[in-house]
């Protein structure tokens, strides 16, 4: 993984950083303001990264809304739990 001359991760496309932002909301546990909530293109490399200020994505607060953070966590859950046995 590449990482940009700030330190961050980098992420060629809007798209893509958002499909990580989504899988870190189900990956992980985050309270209230705590957590990337967004992504932006960054003026040093011209690639995205993820952040945790300014508005929440659009994406990803649907997909919490509709729940499907949640149920992508349920899964995760049930998925370690049989790979444990």
């Amino acid at each position: 993984m590449s990482r940009c001359i700030s330190g961050k991760r980098v992420y060629a496309s809007q798209e893509i950083a958002e499909d990580v932002l989504i899988e870190a909301w189900t990956r992980y546990e985050y309270n209230n303001n705590t957590g990337p909530i967004s992504v932006y293109k960054c003026d040093d490399c011209g690639n995205y990264h993820l952040t945790s200020r300014g508005p929440m994505n659009e994406r990803l607060a649907k997909a919490l809304a509709d729940g499907k953070i949640r149920q992508q966590k349920e899964a995760r859950r049930w998925e370690d739990r049989f790979r444990k046995k």
